[in-house]
């Protein structure tokens, strides 16, 4: 078995340090630019509001870019309003089991409820900001008695983290800074060192820097229940006094998920994010707006020149005050004899905005209000929508795949507690698909849906044109089933298969009940239009049994 001591996690921070600092300048010139207030590079940085952080924003065109990109993600990928996900069985076609629907229906409404009582919604938009704006973002996730689980957002600057030979994220260590009174209360007055009891007796609310370590078990043991011997590693300790440990315990499941945009080959952090492509675009139009303030400005309040004896008079607005010209004719003038193209320069700066906006997907949030004010058709507005979420779809599919990791968490935390309902009998084993059916998941499938309704349409035109039985042609059932899919309709709303079957049969029974009866009705009139009494005197309908 291997010791573990804070010097070890000590020396592995160290090397988490390398990779962090090599991008850790262009993440504050972004913090400078977009995000002033949300870093925390320095664990001492609590409750603190520099202003010095907001001189570089002169113009809030970048805060307004990033408002729309994550209230646009919130509400587009993950609207609590919404039914953004539903789960399926792996390799198991549910088409026609009925049953097995609906136990997947009960799944999401638990997971929808336990997603609204933990919170987790308040915690996204966060994420999407940071994720829009760093590249990557780390949601924590915790247990709850009460609520399954509690998520959390760490700023960023705060930890570091490292990944498996997968890629997948296996390490991670955060620095940040406590009260000693809180230190004392979560791991106790005797783990706590000396300097932290002296404090919590003399001025409680006195901070120190904690580091927290989670990463794989070197002495992972499946045999063992202990929590130092579960597959996660997690240790608390004091950065200013490493020799000993606040807490030692582990995780079954790793306790972060970490979203990121795109990663290039083995760095270990992403590399793209629209405030990255986006932040040269602002430095430009922070310095053409500088250049046209000085373009008004020497309109609106010029530097004066004139002759030396009017040194010391004060120039006034008042079309009253005057000042004679001199013997040359020389009066007071501006020094710059200037005529700049403001509206060529605002027009610039409107352009520059745009185009600001557009790396933060602006223009496919508001799509619907942009194309309006243009006279465009729906058809138009559908097929400008589908261009653009060919542009959205690499990130919409990187924040999926971060959902996900929350999904198997979440999910294996539902399995502890057990609070999932009875599987059939038929899925027992298998395993839970998420398939992602929000606003801009379903618009990349309005393709399926407008095709199908055009091929629908099209074969029951020509069927009425040239030939009836063209009709069958179509299977009914499948196309509702498909449609219901791909529009992410409740299946309860649904009748089942079985069902369907049953009503048919039972509408023909009917309709061949109805069929007898009007044969009969047919022979009786007949019967009666040749003659109602025969030779005997009889009725040749009652003889006849009708």
């Amino acid at each position: 078995m291997k010791q573990l001591t804070p010097k070890f996690f000590e020396l592995r921070r160290a090397e988490l340090d390398g990779p962090f600092n090599e991008i850790k300048s262009d993440l504050e010139d972004l913090a400078k630019y977009f995000y002033p207030r949300s870093v925390k590079f320095l664990s001492t940085d609590v409750n603190k509001t520099n202003k010095k952080r907001n001189n570089y924003i002169i113009d809030s065109t970048p805060i307004i870019a990033l408002r729309n990109f994550y209230s646009g993600m919130m509400s587009g990928a993950t609207n609590p309003a919404q039914n953004w996900f539903r789960f399926k069985i792996r390799n198991y076609n549910m088409e026609n089991d009925y049953q097995v629907k609906i136990w997947c229906s009960e799944v999401e409404k638990l997971m929808r409820d336990v997603f609204n009582s933990s919170m987790i919604y308040t915690k996204l938009p966060f994420v999407y900001k940071q994720l829009g704006t760093f590249g990557f973002s780390t949601l924590s996730l915790e247990s709850d008695f009460d609520d399954v689980f509690i998520a959390k957002v760490l700023p960023i600057g705060s930890y570091r983290y490292s990944k498996n030979y997968k890629g997948n994220v296996d390490t991670l260590f955060r620095e940040y800074s406590e009260t000693a009174k809180n230190i004392v209360e979560q791991f106790g007055i005797n783990n706590v060192s000396n300097s932290i009891q002296q404090a919590y007796n003399s001025s409680p609310l006195s901070y120190f820097e904690i580091i927290h370590a989670v990463m794989p078990n070197p002495n992972h043991d499946n045999k063992k229940v202990w929590a130092k011997n579960k597959k996660y590693i997690s240790v608390y300790y004091e950065k200013a006094s490493n020799d000993k440990f606040l807490s030692v315990s582990g995780f079954d499941k790793f306790p972060y998920v970490v979203f990121e945009s795109e990663v290039n080959g083995e760095d270990i952090y992403p590399s793209d994010s629209p405030a990255i492509n986006a932040l040269p675009d602002v430095k430009q139009l922070f310095t053409m707006i500088k250049e046209e303030a000085k373009a008004v400005k020497k309109i609106v309040s010029p530097q004066y020149r004139g002759p030396a004896m009017y040194k010391d008079k004060k120039l006034s607005s008042s079309p009253e005050f005057y000042i004679p010209d001199d013997e040359q004719g020389n009066g007071v003038k501006p020094v710059h004899e200037v005529n700049p193209q403001i509206l060529q320069l605002e027009n610039n700066i409107i352009s520059m905005k745009n185009t600001i906006k557009e790396h933060f997907y602006n223009d496919l949030f508001a799509m619907i209000l942009n194309t309006a004010e243009r006279g465009r058709t729906a058809t138009e507005v559908n097929e400008l929508k589908e261009e653009k979420m060919v542009l959205l779809s690499p990130l919409l599919l990187q924040i999926h795949s971060g959902l996900n990791k929350v999904f198997d968490w979440v999910f294996n935390e539902f399995i502890s507690v057990d609070i999932l309902p009875e599987a059939p009998d038929q899925i027992q084993g298998g395993e839970i698909e998420i398939e992602f059916v929000s606003t801009l998941a379903q618009a990349q499938k309005v393709v399926k849906i407008s095709a199908m309704e055009r091929f629908t349409t099209f074969v029951i035109n020509i069927a009425n044109s040239l030939d009836p039985t063209l009709r069958y042609k179509l299977n009914g059932n499948k196309i509702i089933d498909d449609y219901a899919d791909f529009a992410n309709i409740d299946p309860s709303q649904l009748n089942s298969a079985e069902l369907i079957n049953q009503k048919r049969d039972e509408e023909a029974a009917l309709q061949q009940q109805q069929m007898q009866m009007q044969t009969l009705k047919q022979g009786t009139e007949m019967i009666k239009n040749v003659g109602g009494v025969d030779a005997f005197g009889s009725n040749l309908a009652e003889r006849v049994g009708l």
